[in-house]
């Protein structure tokens, strides 16, 4: 058994375009995320989470950094992190822990990934674009001396086979594992969401969330599947619990399940999920272990970048200066004054987009003349959205430029620009769209 005065071992459960409320504790009836939701009950459960860039490179950049992708650089995809980014891999290490990487990376510039290419990690088991190396049926990974190999099983099953024994083979000193599936993201080649055999059936004409009930793009055609590909990942994660379990490690590994961000479903413009909806942006997010089971529900909104500071803290690790979040712990001490009110989105490739995201508002603005795969930012910005969620919590009615709204938008303007000033470092100005009457009374920001 392990000794109590061990570092905790710290694991990193990470899913790819998996949307918040495909969980239990989120309103989903479908049963889809029984060990997923005990967590949550059992440990910390981050109930508004959101990614701060709903793609998947710089929202990998992220999570290993700490920083807003605009600041690792990595502010699309097919752009590699740098060599000298300093990663959760490289601060564990330094603190005597081993490190592991297995599943997708999305981080370099080649297949497979050369060592300098792998952000630090020690032990390797790992694919740059899982997608395309890899089909449902057919895992292919490349190792420490970058052979392929290739996988039996579902490609969930075959990944968390090798967590599995990654774990058992290192059970008697402090480890730091990040897991990554490519599920339940849909597989490029065929733009389809393939659950393992038996599983999509189970959801064909099952419930759907209103966004996507009332907006359609393609959910009737792919939900099933998506939904069967939570589910195994959801029994992935049971059998990982399991697992430290009977290995007697429960008690002593901090486990972060988390997701890039999630899925639209060409809902909001041509694919899955570059914009800064809640469809897209808010996902499920929860710990246990050490200093975080018993910590109950967290109602503050947290960012991804809160997440890097949070796994060094919960590990005793000094939280760098430089990373741009904030550890959860203060949270779960009930020290909550100095948390931030809102969360602060980029957006890359369909376009250079900033939002801000407070309890009830969401505030978005595009650059117009930037090219969002070209340009990372802009100085001049122009309005493009505003949502009441408390009103329309799954933003269908769009009430940018309304007269009525005039002081909320000139606040929620304030607050994007400092938040733009404090993560960029630049000065920018955002243009107004045209006023219109909307024949309702003034609408007050409290």
């Amino acid at each position: 058994m392990t000794g109590s005065n061990q570092k905790p071992n710290v694991i990193v459960f990470f899913t790819d375009q998996q949307r918040w409320d495909t969980t239990g504790v989120h309103g989903n009836p479908l049963n889809l995320t029984p060990n997923f939701d005990r967590m949550a009950k059992d440990g910390t459960h981050v109930s508004k989470s959101f990614t701060c860039q709903p793609v998947c490179a710089p929202a990998r950049s992220s999570l290993q950094t700490g920083l807003y992708a605009t600041e690792t650089g990595v502010y699309r995809n097919s752009i590699p992190l740098s060599k000298n980014s300093k990663t959760l891999a490289h601060y564990f290490k330094e603190y005597g822990y081993y490190t592991g990487y297995i599943g997708k990376w999305h981080l370099a510039e080649s297949e497979p990934v050369k060592e300098e290419e792998r952000g630090g990690y020690e032990y390797w088991l790992a694919s740059n674009l899982l997608e395309f190396s890899s089909d449902s049926y057919d895992t292919v990974l490349y190792n420490n001396e970058n052979e392929a190999v290739k996988l039996p099983g579902y490609r969930v099953d075959a990944i968390t086979d090798q967590a599995i024994q990654y774990i058992n083979q290192h059970q008697d000193s402090p480890f730091y594992l990040f897991l990554s599936y490519i599920e339940p993201h849909h597989q490029n080649h065929l733009d389809n969401y393939p659950a393992p055999d038996g599983y999509e059936e189970r959801y064909i004409g099952r419930w759907l969330p209103p966004d996507l009930a009332a907006l359609g793009g393609t959910a009737h055609q792919h939900i099933a599947g998506y939904y069967g590909m939570v589910k195994k990942l959801d029994e992935a994660l049971g059998r990982l619990l399991d697992a430290l379990k009977s290995l007697h490690l429960s008690e002593n590994t901090i486990v972060l399940f988390t997701s890039d961000h999630g899925n639209h479903f060409k809902t909001r413009n041509s694919e899955y999920k570059r914009s800064c909806h809640d469809s897209s942006i808010r996902v499920p997010t929860a710990i246990v272990g050490p200093a975080f089971n018993g910590g109950g529900k967290i109602d503050h909104l947290v960012s991804l970048v809160d997440l890097p500071p949070t796994l060094l803290d919960g590990a005793g690790i000094p939280v760098p200066e430089k990373m741009q979040g904030n550890s959860l712990l203060p949270l779960l001490k009930r020290e909550d004054g100095d948390w931030q009110d809102d969360v602060f989105i980029q957006i890359s490739e369909s376009q250079v987009g900033r939002a801000i995201r407070t309890e009830r508002w969401k505030y978005g603005v595009t650059a117009e003349d930037k090219d969002g795969w070209d340009d990372s930012a802009s100085n001049l910005y122009t309005e493009e959205y505003l949502y009441d969620l408390y009103a329309d919590p799954y933003e269908l009615t769009n009430l940018i430029g309304l007269e009525s709204y005039e002081t909320i938008i000139s606040e929620l303007k304030e607050r994007l620009l400092r938040r733009i000033s404090e993560v960029e470092g630049d000065s920018s100005v955002i243009k107004q769209v045209e006023r219109k009457s909307s024949g309702q009374r003034k609408v007050s920001v409290r």
